[in-house]
Formats: C-alpha cells, sequence, structure tokens
C-alpha cells in the first residue's frame, strides 16, 4: 500500500478541517459529565484489546481523556486543535502530542495499536486518513476504531439539545459497512466488529446490568460498535522454517508413519515429539525413529506436567521454526494437508490457521455423532464468542506464527493457565491479540492404532465450562 503523500487535501476538505479546529478550540467543545463517562465505559473496552506494554497512537485524541485512562506502554496523540492538546500535555505530561491532521499524518517511528475513537466521522477525507495510517504501521500493527450505531442518532441529537453532550460540529454517520469499505480502499483487512456498551453512562447497578449482562445479547442495541483491523497481508519472505509438533500419549505405532508422511516445508521443517505418561512404549519409539532418520531435524522431550497443553507449551519452548505447527499423533489429521496450513500463514491470509474438520465428509469411524454434534455446538459458541468464523474448534491442529504465539504466552495472565487441551488457550490468546484466524478444511480420518484420549462426558462437562469463562473474560465484560 503506498501511503497518501501529506498535503495533498483539496481546498474543500482543508476548509472542512479548518472549521472542525476552530470548533474544537471553542469552549462549547468541552465534554460534559456523561461525556466523560461514556469515555471511561470506552476506556475499559480498550483496555482489554491493547496489552499494557503495547505503543498507542490515538488520531483526534482531543484532551487526552480516553488516552490517559489506557494502560499502554508509550502514547502519542495527534489533534487538530491547539486549545485541546494544550489540555492534554496538562493532563498527561509523559505522552507526546501532535498538531496534525490525520489526513496528512507525519510522524517517526511506528505503533503497536492505532486507534480512532469516535472522531472518524469528523475526518475531511475518510479514506486518506486511513491510508496515511500505513506510514506508522508495521504488519502486526492493529486498527481499532469505535463509531457510534447509527440507531442512536436520534438520542444522541436529543442529548445534545438537552445538554448531556457537547455540541458537535458537522459530521458524517458512518455505517459499519460503510468502515468495513473504506478500510479495504485504504489497505486495511478488517478482522471483526463487535458492538459495546448499551447504557453510555457509568449508573450503579444499571450500567453493570445493561453493559456487562444484556449488551452481548442484543448487540443491534448498542451505541458503539468497535471494529480491528489489519494491514493487508504479505507474503513472508524469505521463505519461513517450520516446528511441527507432535503430541503423544501411547500412540507407539504411529510414529514412524508421523515421520515418514510429515512433508518438507519452507527453508526447513524440524519435528519435535514431546512424550507424556505413556503405558506403552511411546517414548521407546521415539528414541528408535529419531536414531533411524539421522537426516532429518527430530527433537523429542517428555513434557513436565501432564496435558496437551502442557505438552504443546513445553515443546513451543524449544523450537526454532517461524511457523509453529501441532500435529496431533493419532494421524487422523492426514500430515499430508500440513502445506495447506504453511501456505495459508506464510502468504500472510492467515495469522492463526485452525483446522475443521466438519467441511468433507468424514471417514465412518473418524468421529462419534454426539461429538459431532458437540463440535458444531461449540463452533458456534465461538464464533459468537470470538466475532470470527469458526467452525471447528476442537480440532487438534493448529497453526500460527513463533513470534505470535510468544505474544500470546506473554499476555496468558489473562486467562491463565484453565486450559489442558491447549486449544482454547490458543483460540483466546490469538483473539485477545486481534490476530487473523481462518479455518483450514481437512479429510478427518480414522484411528489406525490404539485408542482414543478424550473422556466424552469429562472432558465435555470441563469444555463446557471453558466456553462460560471465556464468556466472562471477552464478551461479558
Amino acid at each position: 500500500m503506498t501511503p497518501v503523500p501529506p498535503n495533498a487535501l483539496p481546498d474543500l476538505a482543508r476548509t472542512h478541517l479548518q472549521a472542525v479546529a476552530a470548533f474544537f478550540d471553542s469552549p462549547v467543545s468541552e465534554l460534559t459529565a456523561p461525556a466523560r463517562s461514556y469515555r471511561r465505559l470506552l476506556a475499559d473496552y480498550y483496555n482489554l484489546i491493547i496489552p499494557a506494554d503495547a505503543s498507542v497512537l490515538e488520531i483526534g485524541c482531543g484532551d487526552a481523556e480516553l488516552l490517559a485512562r489506557l494502560h499502554a506502554a508509550r502514547k502519542t496523540g495527534v489533534d487538530l486543535s491547539a486549545v485541546q492538546l494544550a489540555r492534554a500535555r496538562a493532563r498527561l505530561p509523559e505522552a507526546t502530542f501532535v498538531q496534525q491532521a490525520g489526513e496528512e499524518l507525519d510522524l517517526p517511528g511506528t505503533y503497536d495499536f492505532i486507534i480512532i475513537s469516535d472522531t472518524l466521522n469528523f475526518a475531511a477525507d475518510v479514506e486518506q486518513l486511513l491510508a496515511r495510517l500505513h506510514s506508522v504501521a508495521t504488519p502486526q500493527t492493529r486498527l481499532v476504531v469505535n463509531f457510534h450505531n447509527n440507531l442512536w442518532h436520534p438520542l444522541f441529537r436529543l442529548a445534545t439539545a438537552l445538554g448531556l453532550q457537547s455540541r458537535q460540529p458537522q459530521n458524517s454517520w458512518l455505517s459499519r459497512h460503510d468502515i468495513a469499505g473504506l478500510l479495504t480502499l485504504a489497505g486495511w483487512e478488517p478482522i471483526k466488529t463487535q458492538a459495546r456498551i448499551l447504557w453510555p453512562v457509568r449508573t450503579p447497578l444499571l450500567a453493570p446490568l445493561c453493559n456487562r449482562l444484556l449488551a452481548p445479547l442484543v448487540p443491534w442495541a448498542c451505541c458503539s460498535h468497535f471494529t480491528i483491523a489489519r494491514p493487508r497481508p504479505q507474503p513472508l519472505a524469505p521463505a519461513p522454517s517450520v516446528s511441527v509438533v507432535i503430541p503423544a500419549r501411547n500412540e507407539a505405532g504411529n510414529i514412524e508413519a508421523a515421520v515418514r508422511r510429515t512433508p518438507a516445508m519452507g527453508a526447513w521443517t524440524e519435528l519435535i515429539f514431546v512424550e507424556g505418561n505413556s503405558t506403552d512404549h511411546t517414548w521407546a519409539e521415539i528414541q528408535r525413529v529419531r536414531t533411524a532418520y539421522p537426516n532429518l531435524r527430530i527433537k523429542t522431550l517428555q513434557q513436565s506436567g501432564r496435558g496437551k497443553g502442557n505438552a504443546v507449551r513445553d515443546a513451543f519452548a524449544v523450537a526454532e521454526g517461524d511457523i509453529l505447527m501441532i500435529l496431533d499423533a493419532d494421524l487422523t489429521m492426514p500430515p499430508e494437508e500440513l502445506p495447506k496450513f504453511f501456505a495459508a500463514v506464510a502468504s500472510g491470509q492467515a495469522e492463526f490457521a485452525n483446522g475443521s474438520r466438519l467441511v468433507y465428509p468424514m471417514e465412518k469411524e473418524a468421529m462419534q455423532f454426539l461429538n459431532m454434534v458437540a463440535n458444531h455446538c461449540f463452533g458456534h459458541a465461538f464464533s459468537w464468542l470470538l466475532g470470527q468464523r469458526l467452525k471447528d474448534t476442537l480440532c487438534g491442529t493448529k497453526v500460527l506464527r513463533r513470534d505470535r504465539y510468544l505474544r500470546i504466552a506473554a499476555n496468558r495472565a489473562y486467562f491463565g493457565e484453565f486450559d489442558p487441551f491447549g486449544d482454547f488457550d490458543l483460540l483466546f490468546g490469538a483473539d485477545k491479540l486481534g490476530l487473523k484466524i481462518v479455518d483450514i478444511p481437512i479429510r478427518y480420518r480414522e484411528r489406525t492404532y490404539g485408542s482414543t484420549n478424550i473422556q466424552r462426558w469429562k472432558h465435555g462437562w470441563l469444555l463446557l465450562r471453558m466456553v462460560v469463562f471465556a464468556a466472562r473474560k471477552l464478551r461479558f465484560v
């Protein structure tokens, strides 16, 4: 994406910006108490999205009412109004503030997060503003835009007439579809949009009831939409290397087949076998196979605890590849399909590739009927929880870049060590960081050796509890 050069605005757009700046320099632009209360609510949601160690740029920061409440490590604000920026510097002296129009943004450095909070409607040229943001973005940058639901337009006009909200300059009323289209035109890829805030004033009892419990159930009625976007993806260069992690418990009969059937990918491919608490000769077989294939990169270890989640984390800690893959040792997900996952992540189309067993017809004994029903239910629940389409959350094959995984691990404290399987831990962490999750359909096969380690009712109940836990952390907040 080639950034739009600064000072390229037509005269009419520049006149609009001057009018907006003059308005915000006037006393009537000061926030009312309800408006400040609303800003505090917005800050609560932004702090769910933005890690404490991140750098943040806010376009249209005003007097830094919102920016001051963010937990980010480095903060920069850009605004047209000299008066508002003077207030911002007094409020937040450790931050950096620059008087500029977003359409003519010219700043050094890059940022982890760029936010535009309720000010995109004042832009003279929204597409040009969004295009200029690429000059301070990296492929990992996330753009977060929040804007009012058009359904609330009459209510905001009434609040202004009653003096509950400060008078606004002439502005657009962009819908979520308008913003998604403009983001795409400007070289950004929208990842998800979620509705928040049903009651925009911090009222005891009423605000928590409406915003925490009711808002996720009636998103069409919420007053604010949050859209998260990333720069349009570019292929990784040079060709990335790959680490394939194979957790193995009582899978002795599948170890050599996993080595023979896993294709070479990228610059080089390493296999990492993680044995844990087997009652057969799986560990001895892993050692034998590593010796039998000296020309391949094979690492072996025994997990430090119990559960697949612990095994995967132990293996990821020693992995050296740029792309990390999980392959279940039962080989019900054919290793020959791993290049599909590699292509999706290496091309940048996916930042988290998730296997989906529920698209293609599967072999007769591959999955029992009740398990299939449960998988469909969990898929619908997670699509609602994460705001991204997921058909099969419990497929063991998940693929992501190592640098993305390290960010998930660094922010794991938000959810804690709650997931013995590891699937939800990765999905929740990826969603919290705003990663693009893409389903990769696979042809699911019958197990040819051993028996499943999954206990349907016991583990099903545990998975249901984890969904409720995730709902509290991601939606009912």
